[in-house]
């Protein structure tokens, strides 16, 4: 479906389609029209419109069919499409327009009390031909990248992201990505992150239930409200799993997991920003 045809779709529908709202697909088509437009340009002329060359790449991120069938369905090579996705890719994040704020921001004014929540998401991968115990995962059971996400509570921004192989435990990936939080700010986390109190003492996480000992009610309201707050993090690993390249299994190769990760992210940022 060519993006003539998609301008006849309700705004809801555009979004169902592509993954972004038509807002955000215009702010995208003005960063690479510059680049992909080729009209009265000497060369080669681009069978595809600027419009249309980012609906393959959002195709691949949505839907996430191989290149073959993506071809096919437009009418190029496997190879085409492939490139295609890599030239979108890449003018996008030399952009820095979706860029993450990084850790810079924790230190920006007005962020002294923040409260911040941290999670891990776990993706599938192809099984490696190599050092394969780095990256089976023993509790999702298949060899897996993990995700690091750090989110703004009032907001839902990602701030930063850390990547990490699925054997790695969620605390040691925290300590390896060096966050360094402002003494006033919160950051709420799940049992995964035993010990992160000791270490930071701005960090929340559940009470753990001792040895044949019950726990008592008020920790377990502690828990229970403190699971209540988390979810605004789970939300957002939802949202970036709507594109399936991140909740199917991954058959790309892993050193570029990393910029799609951030690049969507960014992505999801400006939408929060620009629909507020």
């Amino acid at each position: 479906m060519r993006y003539r045809e998609l301008e006849t779709l309700s705004n809801p529908e555009f979004k169902r389609w592509c993954g972004v709202s038509r807002g955000t697909f215009h702010a995208m088509v003005e960063v690479l029209r510059p680049h992909l437009d080729r009209q009265g340009r000497r060369g080669g002329q681009a069978k595809l419109s600027v419009e249309d060359q980012l609906l393959v790449a959002l195709a691949y991120w949505r839907e996430y069919r191989s290149q073959f069938h993506i071809g096919v369905s437009w009418g190029l090579h496997e190879t085409t499409v492939g490139r295609i996705i890599t030239k979108v890719e890449d003018l996008l994040v030399k952009s820095g327009k979706f860029r993450l704020p990084s850790q810079r921001q924790l230190y920006q004014p007005g962020w002294e009390w923040k409260v911040m929540v941290v999670d891990v998401g776990e993706m599938e991968i192809e099984r490696p031909q190599k050092k394969q115990k780095r990256y089976y995962s023993g509790k999702q059971r298949c060899h897996t990248l993990k995700a690091q996400l750090l989110v703004e509570f009032e907001t839902g921004q990602i701030i930063c992201t850390a990547v990490d192989t699925g054997r790695t435990h969620d605390f040691k990936l925290l300590k390896r990505s060096r966050l360094s939080f402002v003494p006033s700010q919160l950051c709420l986390a799940d049992r995964g992150y035993q010990g992160f109190a000791k270490r930071y003492g701005g960090a929340c996480t559940p009470t753990k239930k001792r040895h044949k000992q019950p726990l008592p009610d008020e920790e377990k309201q502690h828990n229970r409200t403190l699971a209540r707050l988390r979810v605004r993090v789970e939300h957002v690993i939802r949202r970036l799993k709507i594109f399936r390249i991140f909740s199917g299994r991954y058959r790309n190769r892993r050193r570029r997991f990393g910029l799609r990760l951030n690049l969507i992210a960014g992505l999801l940022n400006y939408e929060l920003a620009h629909t507020s």
